[in-house]
């Protein structure tokens, strides 16, 4: 039997580790109210944070910030009993990556190459240059978004449509990208999003 193998961490595990956080929320929230619901998930993501450094070896910069902001709001949130701060984490997630891979651009440096290059074997710098330019795009489209839902929709309805539509939507366009990719040599493989997309 090949040790190494063996030790792989399950393919299912960083995506539960991005979004099961979330789902712990949506759960806690439903069944206690948003204070409980917030204090579930600040200890979900710390969780999150602590098995990606034991079980995958590393903690992507997008979990980091995702992570961080989860807390300082949370925090905020249920001091001060406001649900408003946990509901606006999202949109400075988006914003803060999304201005990050501009920035690179400017640069001509695709981040998303140093932070996913191991799950998109093959893709050429064309592809990465395009696939960091989709994703920025796709950031500040989603930052507008929440912005929209958070003051249109009641805490109830953002939170249902957070956990799953905008799941839902961030699995549509990873996977919008994928003929683009493969026409830049990205092999079968790969069809994943950049992880902590789920904001």
């Amino acid at each position: 039997m090949n040790t190494a193998a063996a030790k792989k961490p399950p393919g299912w595990l960083a995506p539960a580790l991005d979004y099961g956080p979330l789902v712990v929320f949506f759960i806690a929230y439903k069944i206690s109210g948003v204070i409980v619901g917030t204090g579930a998930f600040m200890i979900a993501i710390a969780a999150a944070v602590i098995i990606s450094k034991i079980r995958l070896k590393r903690v992507s910069p997008m979990m980091w910030i995702s992570a961080v902001l989860v807390i300082v709001f949370g925090g905020l949130t249920i001091y001060l009993r406001d649900e408003r701060f946990i509901q606006i984490k999202p949109t400075i997630v988006y914003a803060i990556l999304s201005g990050m891979l501009f920035a690179g651009l400017l640069r001509g440096k695709p981040l998303l190459k140093y932070v996913l290059e191991h799950g998109y074997d093959g893709l050429s710098d064309a592809g990465w240059i395009l696939l960091s330019r989709n994703w920025a795009w796709f950031f500040a489209g989603m930052a507008v978004l929440n912005e929209g839902l958070r003051y249109g929709l009641t805490f109830d309805t953002w939170l249902t449509v957070k956990v799953w539509g905008i799941t839902l939507l961030s699995m549509v366009f990873a996977a919008a990208n994928i003929p683009m990719l493969m026409r830049h040599g990205l092999g079968d493989d790969a069809v994943a999003a950049p992880e902590g997309v789920q904001g």
